[in-house]
Order: structure tokens, then C-alpha cells, then sequence
């Protein structure tokens, strides 16, 4: 199982030109803000840790961040989800308002057991999502997200692409960034932290705030 780098990073580079829309100028963002760029998270797929149908509307409340990926991935994919558990620590209780979407593109060897497995290894609050191929190309296809999986054949290997940018969706289902260090050697997760934490306030009065945190 390989990955191709070069043309995974240019996917990532694809994703970070986006157009830049709808900016709020009284917020500091440490990520891209692509708010009024792209369209609200919508999706259909089988969540692995219950077996059962869900779609954005679960979400609902939560501030959602939706990655692309397979268990198999040698480095991207587990150094991104590392990285997320890491900013979801930092948030303490109020991680519990944030929930990781975890969307395999290679669903044919990511069995719903073994996506399962694979996301809790990192944090409870990271979700693995496995779609019909129809399903994963709409979800794709609706955040201009390239993927590829090519079998095995001809003395070839097993190959997956795939993007390796992090898209953050507020607890109204509104896309309003793009994460894009999770998977590099300097990852700001500090500053992906202080953005979720800034979502959160911004949909959640501080009283409300203060009593989760001291249920959870």
C-alpha cells in the first residue's frame, strides 16, 4: 500500500486556493477562512460505530470537522487524526461540542469493523463515516475533494489519494475553514484550538458553555 505524495500534496494546495468569501474581519482565525465559499455539510453514510444511516442533520449543534482518508494510510491519515485528537485535548470538556468526521475513501477494505476500530483509536469524539461509492463520490465531489483508489494488479501495488485538508463546519452546518497543518511536521494545534473554541462561543451563550462543562 502506497501513497502518492506529490500528487496528494497538490490536492491539498488545490483545495487551499479556494476562494475567500464572507470573511469576518472582527475574527483573528489561525486557519483559513472559507466561509460563503462552499456549500453546508449534507451527507448520507453509515456511521461504524453504530452501524446505522446518518446524515449532517446528527450533527447538528456540534461544531463538525470532515476529513478524507483510509485506515491503511501510512502517514497522512494517522498523523491527521493524531494531530485533532491533540486540539480536541486542549478544548477539555468543551471537546464534547466538537465531533471529527472521518469519511473513508476506501470503504472496500475499510469494513465497517475495521473503520470502528481505527477511530477509536484517537478520540471519542472522531466518527468513522463509510458511504456507497455513490454516496463518497456526491460527498467528494460537493467540497471539490480528489480522490483515487487503484487495486492491485499487474505486479502493481494498491494505491490511495487522497486530500489531506481538515474542512470545519459550524454547529449550523455552515463550512467556515480549512485546516491544512494537521498533517505536516509543524502542525498549529493550538491555533486549530483556539479556532473551534471561537465556534463554539460564537453559537453557544457562555452560560450554556459553563453548564456542559460541569455535567460532562
Amino acid at each position: 500500500m502506497t501513497i502518492r505524495r506529490r500528487g496528494l500534496l497538490a490536492l491539498g494546495a488545490g483545495a487551499l486556493a479556494l476562494p475567500v468569501t464572507g470573511c469576518d474581519r472582527k475574527t483573528q482565525w489561525h486557519e483559513v477562512d472559507i466561509s460563503g465559499s462552499l456549500p453546508p455539510l449534507e451527507f448520507s453514510m453509515t456511521d461504524a460505530m453504530t452501524g446505522a444511516q446518518v446524515t449532517a442533520a446528527d450533527f447538528r449543534g456540534k461544531v463538525t470537522l470532515l476529513y478524507f482518508g483510509y485506515t491503511l494510510c501510512p502517514d497522512f491519515c494517522p498523523t491527521t487524526l493524531t494531530n485533532l485528537a491533540a486540539a480536541l485535548r486542549q478544548l477539555g470538556k468543551q471537546a464534547d461540542l466538537v465531533r471529527v468526521l472521518f469519511v473513508t475513501v476506501d470503504p472496500t477494505r475499510d469494513s465497517q469493523p475495521v473503520l470502528k476500530q481505527y477511530a477509536a483509536l484517537f478520540a471519542p469524539q472522531i466518527v468513522g463515516l463509510r458511504g456507497t461509492p455513490d454516496e463518497l463520490a456526491a460527498l467528494a465531489r460537493r467540497y471539490r475533494v480528489a480522490y483515487s483508489v487503484t487495486p492491485a494488479r499487474d505486479g502493481h501495488p494498491y494505491v490511495v489519494t487522497h486530500s489531506a485538508i481538515v474542512y470545519v463546519f459550524d454547529q449550523d452546518g455552515n463550512a467556515r475553514l480549512l485546516v491544512s497543518s494537521m498533517a505536516t511536521r509543524k502542525p498549529d494545534i493550538g491555533g486549530t484550538a483556539q479556532d473551534l473554541r471561537t465556534l463554539i462561543a460564537q453559537h453557544n451563550p457562555p452560560d450554556l458553555i459553563e453548564r456542559i462543562m460541569r455535567i460532562v
